[in-house]
């Protein structure tokens, strides 16, 4: 079984979870900065194998896989240690915190031959593992265009945290969940290399809220963008933490072609998700919701473990997850200039 390692307790504790059950790894070390969140792990995880500081950790345990769950600003530099220290890495959405420090871990990995997993994790779920396989098949035709959002009611982060200060996230919603939408729209799509961005950011809600509580808080609240690409197929999408809409939690994909389209949205508000497919045969309308087959897996850590086994690539990499990063960062710079840019 693969030795893993997992940077970072707060989300990474999924990560943690997921390879102690695993019967092809082995939960073989753990860090966190906190020693509290340490002592949670302790029953798992021998105190020999508890670290705080991730260096000491890749030294002594040199394991063979790695995730790194940390906040955006350390993903780049953890991520470079632990590919340098000889081990593959799963690593956290976003990518990083801009295109430069993306393009950095992309070459570490390619310089260390270790694979680069991103927990883009939207890909995982059955309804989207689905839906892709008959974007494969060519029941979409030609795509041409595809609409994608995640918004919010009222979901912001703690003010005051890492979340909403910019050096530290890159970002506010756009960067913490657009990335995953805007990254399985494009796989959706088929892999289409976005061209040129227009986007929007708007710092309506979230601002004088932070301010009248005393807290920092400088990214914006809701964004929205258009992004077209060099198969001349076009894109809009749409990320919010809060915002005046009906339902607590909107998110949902639709993907056009020419022989047909593709729905992949949550339910009831919630974390359940469904998928449609929709077409046309001899004028007679087809829709039909998709149910997924029990073999398709939907553990984004387990397909890690499995992908560097397998010698293969992972569903989700380094190179898909700079396509997103440079969507992204065109997003912010058009925001800023209000003009179109290119990417890529």
């Amino acid at each position: 079984p693969l030795r893993c390692a997992v940077i970072g307790l707060g989300v990474g504790s999924a990560h943690a979870k997921a390879y102690s059950e695993c019967p092809d790894a082995r939960l073989a070390a753990v860090v966190d900065a906190d020693p509290k969140r340490l002592e949670k792990w302790s029953e798992k995880v021998p105190k020999e194998h508890c670290y705080t500081d991730y260096r000491e950790m890749l030294k002594a345990e040199k394991p063979d896989l790695v995730s790194v769950a940390l906040p955006n600003f350390l993903h780049a530099p953890v991520t470079i240690a632990a590919l340098k220290a000889g081990a593959h890495v799963l690593c956290e959405k976003p990518m990083a915190m801009n295109v430069r420090q993306a393009e950095a871990m992309l070459a570490a990995a390619r310089k260390a031959r270790r694979k680069l997993g991103l927990n883009l994790s939207f890909r995982f779920t059955p309804q989207a593992r689905a839906l892709r396989e008959l974007v494969e098949d060519g029941a979409l035709g030609e795509v041409y265009h595809a609409y994608t959002c995640w918004t919010r009611r009222d979901g912001f982060p703690g003010f005051g945290g890492w979340f909403g200060q910019k050096e530290r996230s890159g970002g506010g919603p756009l960067i913490d969940l657009g990335v995953h939408r805007l990254d399985l729209a494009m796989w959706l799509m088929g892999g289409p290399r976005p061209v040129t961005v227009s986007g929007q950011a708007h710092y309506r809600i979230g601002l004088p809220r932070a301010k009248a509580q005393g807290k920092l808080f400088d990214v914006e609240d809701f964004a929205a963008g258009f992004v077209r690409f060099d198969t001349g197929a076009s894109l809009v999408f749409e990320a919010s933490w809060g915002g005046h809409q009906a339902d607590p939690e909107e998110m949902c994909t639709q993907v056009l072609g020419t022989q047909g389209g593709l729905i992949h949205r949550n339910e009831g508000g919630g974390y359940n998700f469904v998928a449609e497919y929709h077409s046309e045969r001899r004028g007679h309308k087809l829709a039909a919701r998709v149910s997924p087959s029990r073999a398709v897996q939907s553990n984004p850590y387990a397909e890690m473990v499995r992908a560097v086994l397998e010698d293969r690539r992972p569903l989700a990499d380094g190179e898909d997850g700079l396509r997103v990063q440079r969507v992204l960062d065109g997003l912010y710079k058009s925001a800023a200039s209000g003009r179109e840019v290119r990417v890529g």
